[in-house]
C-alpha cells in the first residue's frame, strides 16, 4: 500500500531473519501511532507488552503469549456498527497491534494507517488515496530511522 515503504524494505530485505529485531520496532512504533483508538485493555496490554520485550524486560515465552493472544483478540473483535465508518479505526488498530507483535510489519503498517485515516475521516477519507499520504510520510521516515539505529546502512539510500 505505501509503495516507497515497500521498496525501502525491499531493498533491505526485511522479511530476512536478521532483521526480527526491526520488524518487531517498526511494527511497535506503527501500532503505538493508532494506540487511540485501541478499545480493548487486553489488547492495549499486548502493545505494551511488545514495548517490553523490545526493552528486554519481558520474556521471550511470555512475548509469545502475547503474540498470540493479541491475533486471538483481532480476529474475535466484534467490528464496527459505525455508519460513517470512523468506529472501524478500533478494528485496524486491533489487527496492528496484532500483526505488530506476529513480526508482520507490513502488516501492521497497512494496518495503522487505516485506523488513523478512518478516525479522521471515516469512510470518505479512506476512500481518497490523498488522505495516506500524511501517514505514508510518517511510516517511511520512522522505518528509515529505525532502519538505520538497527544497523541497515542502506536505510537512508
Amino acid at each position: 500500500m505505501n509503495d516507497a515503504l515497500d521498496a525501502l524494505a525491499a531493498r533491505i530485505a526485511l522479511d530476512a531473519p536478521s532483521h526480527e529485531g526491526l520488524r518487531l520496532a517498526f511494527g511497535h512504533a506503527c501500532a503505538a501511532r493508532v494506540e487511540q483508538f485501541i478499545e480493548q485493555p487486553a489488547v492495549l496490554a499486548c502493545l505494551h507488552g511488545l514495548g517490553a520485550f523490545l526493552a528486554g524486560t519481558l520474556p521471550p515465552a511470555e512475548f509469545a503469549a502475547l503474540a498470540a493472544q493479541a491475533m486471538q483478540l483481532a480476529s474475535q473483535h466484534q467490528g464496527s456498527r459505525s455508519l460513517d465508518g470512523t468506529g472501524h479505526a478500533a478494528v485496524s488498530a486491533t489487527y496492528a497491534v496484532a500483526n505488530a507483535l506476529a513480526g508482520k510489519a507490513h502488516q501492521a503498517a497497512d494496518y495503522a494507517a487505516y485506523a488513523a485515516v478512518y478516525g479522521q475521516g471515516g469512510y470518505g477519507a479512506v476512500a481518497d488515496p490523498e488522505s495516506f499520504e500524511p501517514e505514508f510520510a510518517w511510516q517511511l521516515a520512522c522505518f528509515a530511522r529505525l532502519a538505520a539505529e538497527h544497523g541497515s546502512g542502506q536505510a537512508a539510500a
